[in-house]
């Protein structure tokens, strides 16, 4: 076997190994938690809403003051 044909083998089973130790061996990969996905983004969405609710004339004025000190 000639060194080239060791390096090319050696390679590709270090770069299946990595693979396997990313990822999982196909077989245990798991589809991941989707209503905890959904929790995760609605409670998302409810912590920017109440933010808002909460900032929204501090960020009317900042918005406000931007506008005005922009000048044709």
């Amino acid at each position: 076997m000639r060194v080239s044909e060791y390096m090319t083998r050696r390679l590709t089973e270090f770069t299946l190994w990595q693979r396997d130790i990313i990822s999982g061996p196909d077989e245990d990969m798991e589809r991941g938690d989707v209503p905890g996905w959904v929790l995760v983004t609605a409670m998302s969405a409810a912590l920017v809403g109440a933010l808002y609710l909460i900032a929204r004339p501090q960020l009317e004025g900042i918005l406000r003051d931007a506008l005005v000190a922009v000048t044709p």
